[in-house]
């Protein structure tokens, strides 16, 4: 059996913050075994999974089993109890090592054994604990957990995504989410749920025909209660059984990279359910919470706060995370409610939490987690996405750490999103007085890498499905879950929408029922859907709409301010320049001959209109190219004059650029060009048979001496200097043209024409040109 022990800190502890293993727990020498669980205790582990839970192992005389290891550093007693040996609380005591941590071999053990740790406590009673660290479980109700080797069955076929992510910058390149709840996305007939791989029959296909670029996952870490949707967590290394098991999970991750679309996962270290059989008191005290109750419990959620100042819970979260991107190919961690994390005072009123050692309300243990977290993650695998669920101003969630940041890439916009639903749920007419929740969010639209979302938290528990909140009859809800959508996809910011907006799904979400695809047999939500699909394909094809979301360079205000009409209209730039046009109309007014500004003069083309008759739409608005009119509108030069429809967004691209016409010179210059244009006749002619003569024959060659007897050129060389122009007689001194001439000089005859003649200064420089031009010849 594998024992040690644990010896004074040696000097490998000034090394990296984060000990990254190559080797499984199979393949680790004692010493590489000590320096990892050393870095459990130490807070620094973040593959400490490799060495915890049960792992297949060898005794030094050959004999296979399992080897089990827990961290319970109060516990005074733990028995390893389970199929194998009938649920015998005394058959198989685990051996105490340094630390606080337990382990004990057992022999002859088989996958799916389920197993549970009996935690005594001081009185001698014992409760039956789930592994923290098991790659499986019991399906519910049964709490217990299974063995399940990770190193055997399952061969991965997705390095050609893996390749193309890691050549990708996640902040110039298009990404539109469809949030997804596994449990009610697709249901079977008798209202089961479908398997991990039944779903991924069905799921890859209908995500990649619909154009979205990620699938983010609800959360599919073990948890006990349907109704928390996996937000309470009970086991943070085990897929839920619900589904299947580990190998169909990564199935259906597999197979979605296969078909190029991205995989997110909720992940929640935020806090924790008080279930007996959990983290909750593991060995009979606060181990994985903090021990106050002003700091360690949510009385809203009812469940625990981990401590992030103990460094063996930082080693397990960090680990979690590690686990999910290392062995499920995971793209991206959504982290859950950081808010609560970041913030002693959060749910709690005065007198109920305790301040931070600075007298704030900063839980400063939970930021430097947060800081170290994200560092960990992205100095192994700098390709991923961590996002966080953050909805204060908490300032630098997406900046890196070594700026003063959290050390995220992106943030959901909570602001955007609240303001946008309660935007919509209004009465055209009230929304004017509103206007300010479909403008405001471009305030602060580029101080953090923002992902816009309608997610699940906005379609349950009485706030109405998408479609549900629009007011109006129902063509007016479909125009308007049209023109919102588009209004999404073209403001600034990364997209998320949550299963079931894509067809106007009539109810709002619940966890217990599967999405109404029925309602696909009813025209208005298939061609909702297809709307969908149109938008989703329109955004990818437009670089415009997500190659510079992080900056003011790829939006520009056309007329933000237009509140009677509760219109908005913006351009989009791409890198090259070249924009969108969007105009939205929020109301139920058809808007005919409506002015908006455009940047250029040109023919601008309607690329998308929401009230297309395809779309379920009355066929309004611009069917044909558009022409700018020089009528300065919007702080631009040109403008359109457009048809609006109501309850639209309507989007034009430019297919034709005018001709930029510099301005007409004056009638006096006019006049002096076409004096001077027989001059500059001659000289082109001039110079155009100068090369005929370089390229002539050879036997002309001899005549080329002559040339300088020609008369011609006697007078230019008796031609004074300049200092010699000055001694010349009045009249010749205005036959020597000088640069500058000077109207006092004039013969008094000739003072009135002199100051009434135009100017000629082309006429000159023809004269001076083919002078030089002469004197070449």
């Amino acid at each position: 059996m594998w024992n040690c022990a644990f010896s004074p800190i040696p000097p490998w502890k000034s090394q990296p913050e984060v000990i990254t293993l190559s080797k499984y727990l199979e393949n680790l020498n004692p010493n590489d075994l000590f320096l990892e669980l050393q870095a459990f205790s130490d807070g620094r582990s973040a593959h400490a999974w490799r060495c915890f839970g049960s792992h297949p192992a060898k005794t030094e005389d050959g004999t296979e089993g399992y080897l089990f290891r827990v961290w319970a550093p109060n516990a005074p007693k733990i028995t390893l109890i389970g199929d194998f040996n009938h649920w015998d609380l005394q058959a198989t005591p685990m051996e105490k090592i340094e630390g606080g941590i337990w382990e004990v071999f057992v022999p002859g053990l088989q996958r799916y054994d389920a197993y549970q740790y009996a935690v005594f406590q001081a009185d001698g009673s014992y409760v039956g604990k789930a592994d923290p660290f098991a790659f499986h479980a019991a399906t519910r109700p049964d709490v217990s957990s299974k063995i399940y080797d990770l190193n055997t069955g399952y061969t991965w076929g997705d390095q050609a995504w893996m390749d193309r992510r890691a050549k990708q910058v996640p902040y110039t390149a298009p990404m539109n989410i469809y949030e997804c709840h596994l449990g009610s996305w697709r249901r079977t007939g008798d209202g089961e749920f479908l398997s991990y791989r039944d779903t991924a029959s069905y799921l890859v296909p209908y995500v990649k025909e619909m154009g979205f670029t990620h699938v983010e996952l609800l959360p599919v870490t073990e948890y006990p209660l349907d109704a928390s949707w996996g937000y309470q967590c009970t086991g943070y290394f085990a897929a839920t059984s619900r589904f299947g098991i580990p190998d169909d999970l990564k199935y259906l991750v597999d197979q979605l990279h296969q078909a190029g679309i991205g995989v997110i996962m909720d992940w929640v270290p935020a806090h924790f359910p008080r279930d007996a059989f959990g983290l909750y008191q593991f060995d009979g005290t606060p181990t994985y919470e903090y021990a106050d109750p002003r700091k360690g419990t949510h009385a809203d959620w009812g469940t625990n706060v981990f401590d992030y100042g103990r460094s063996e819970v930082r080693s397990f979260l960090l680990s979690s995370a590690m686990f999910w991107l290392e062995e499920y190919h995971m793209d991206g961690l959504r982290v859950d409610a950081v808010s609560s994390m970041l913030y002693l005072d959060y749910g709690r009123k005065d007198g109920e939490w305790v301040p931070n050692v600075n007298g704030g309300h900063e839980n400063l243990e939970a930021v430097d987690f947060l800081q170290k977290l994200n560092t960990a993650v992205f100095s192994a695998h700098p390709d991923v996405l961590m996002v966080a669920e953050e909805s204060t101003s908490w300032p630098k969630v997406t900046h890196p750490v070594d700026q003063g940041g959290l050390g995220f890439n992106f943030k959901w916009n909570m602001g955007w999103m609240n303001d946008i639903c309660h935007y919509i749920k209004m009465d055209p007419y009230f929304r004017q007085f509103n206007h300010k929740d479909i403008t405001f969010s471009l305030m602060y639209a580029f101080s953090e890498n923002y992902i816009l979302p309608l997610s699940h938290d906005e379609v349950v528990h009485m706030k109405g499905s998408f479609f549900g909140k629009m007011p109006g009859d129902d063509p007016q809800k479909f125009a308007g879950v049209r023109a919102f959508y588009a209004y999404m996809m073209t403001h600034p910011g990364k997209k998320l929408s949550f299963m079931g907006a894509e067809f106007a799904q009539w109810n709002e979400w619940h966890y217990e029922y599967s999405l109404d695809w029925h309602l696909l047999q009813y025209p208005p939500h298939r061609q909702t859907q297809d709307f969908f699909k149109a938008m989703n394909a329109f955004y990818l094809q437009q670089p415009a709409l997500w190659q510079q979301d992080d900056s003011w360079h790829g939006f520009q205000w056309l007329c933000a301010d237009d509140n009677t009409a509760n219109t908005v209209s913006f351009l989009r730039w791409d890198k090259d320049g070249k924009p969108l046009l969007v105009v939205c109309n929020f109301s139920p007014n058809h808007r005919k001959g409506y002015r908006v500004g455009a940047p250029f003069a040109g023919v601008w083309a309607p690329v998308l209109n929401t009230d297309d008759a395809q779309f379920g739409g009355q066929g309004l608005g611009d069917h044909d190219p558009v022409k700018t009119e020089k009528v300065p509108c919007h702080d631009q030069a040109q403008s359109l004059v457009i048809d609006l429809p109501p309850m639209s967004a309507m989007i034009y691209r430019c297919t034709r650029r005018f001709p930029v016409r510099k301005p007409a010179a004056p009638k006096a210059e006019q006049a002096a060009a076409k004096k001077a244009a027989p001059k500059k006749r001659a000289a082109k002619a001039k110079a155009a048979a100068a090369p005929a003569q370089e390229a002539a024959p050879q036997a002309a060659l001899p005549e080329k001496p002559a040339r300088k007897a020609l008369p011609k050129k006697e007078p230019q060389q008796a031609l004074p200097k300049k200092e010699e122009k000055q001694a010349l007689p009045e009249k010749e001194k205005q036959h020597a043209l000088p640069k500058k001439p000077e109207q006092t000089a004039l013969p008094k005859k000739e003072d009135k024409a002199a100051l009434t003649a135009p100017p000629q200064p082309k006429a000159l420089t023809g004269r001076k040109k083919a002078s030089k031009r002469k004197k070449r010849s």
